[in-house]
C-alpha cells in the first residue's frame, strides 16, 4: 500500500492513487466558505450544509467504488494475497512537540505530518482492506497479513537490510549486492515472502 501508488503487487503491477478528496478539495473549500457566511438557523445555511455533506458523500462513494474495483482485480488474479498489517490509526497520529531546552519547542513537524496523514486517509487503505477481506472470504481466497517492518529497506534478492538501500520514494538499490528495483515492487516481494513463511509455519504447526 502506498500514497504515490495506491498499491503495488510483487508482479510489478501498480494501481494509481486517485486522491478523491484532493480532487474535490477546491469545491469543498468553496462550499465550506459559503457555509461559514450563512446565518445560523437560516434556510440558506441548511442548504449550504447539505451541499458540503453531498460533496463528502461523493468522496466516500468514490473511495468505496475504487476499493471494490481494486479488490476485485486481486481476487480474480490470485489465489493467495499477502498484504501489510497496517496500523492506520497509529500512522496518522499527530506528532508530539519536542522541547528546545529554552522553554520553547523545536519547529513542529505537524504541518508536514498533517499533509501525509491527509494523503493516507484519502487513500482509504482501511476501507480497501475491509472490502478485500470480505471478498477474499466469499471467493475462497487465502488472505495473509504480515508485519510491514523493514520490508521497504530489505533487499528482495539477498536479504540485506539497511536504510541506505532506499534511495528515494521510488528507487531501491541494495548496498550489498547492487540489486536495483522500483522500491514498492521490492517491498511487495518481501511482503509476499513473509506471507509464504507464515503459511509454511502454520502448515508445520
Amino acid at each position: 500500500m502506498g500514497v504515490a501508488s495506491f498499491l503495488t503487487t510483487s508482479d510489478g503491477e501498480q494501481v494509481g492513487n486517485p486522491r478523491h478528496l484532493a480532487a474535490s478539495a477546491g469545491k469543498l473549500a468553496t462550499a465550506q466558505r459559503d457555509l461559514a457566511r450563512k446565518k445560523r438557523g437560516s434556510k440558506r445555511r441548511r442548504k449550504a450544509i447539505a451541499r458540503v455533506a453531498a460533496l463528502h458523500s461523493k468522496v466516500r462513494r468514490q473511495r468505496l467504488d475504487g476499493a471494490h474495483k481494486a479488490a476485485n482485480a486481486l481476487i480474480r488474479g490470485y489465489d493467495m494475497i499477502v498484504h501489510e498489517d497496517l496500523r492506520i490509526a497509529n500512522m496518522t497520529k499527530r506528532p508530539a512537540q519536542k522541547p528546545d531546552g529554552e522553554g520553547g519547542f523545536l519547529p513542529n513537524r505537524a504541518a508536514a505530518k498533517a499533509g501525509l496523514n491527509k494523503s493516507i486517509l484519502d487513500a482509504s487503505w482501511g476501507v480497501f482492506l475491509t472490502v478485500l477481506a470480505h471478498k477474499a472470504e466469499s471467493a475462497g481466497r487465502e488472505l495473509i497479513a504480515v508485519n510491514p517492518a523493514h520490508t521497504s529497506r530489505t533487499c528482495a534478492r539477498c536479504g540485506h537490510c539497511a536504510k541506505e538501500n532506499r534511495l528515494t520514494q521510488a528507487e531501491f538499490a541494495c548496498t550489498a549486492c547492487g540489486h536495483a528495483a522500483h522500491a514498492d515492487v521490492n517491498a511487495a516481494k518481501n511482503i509476499l515472502r513473509a506471507g509464504l513463511a507464515l503459511r509454511r509455519a502454520a502448515e508445520a504447526a
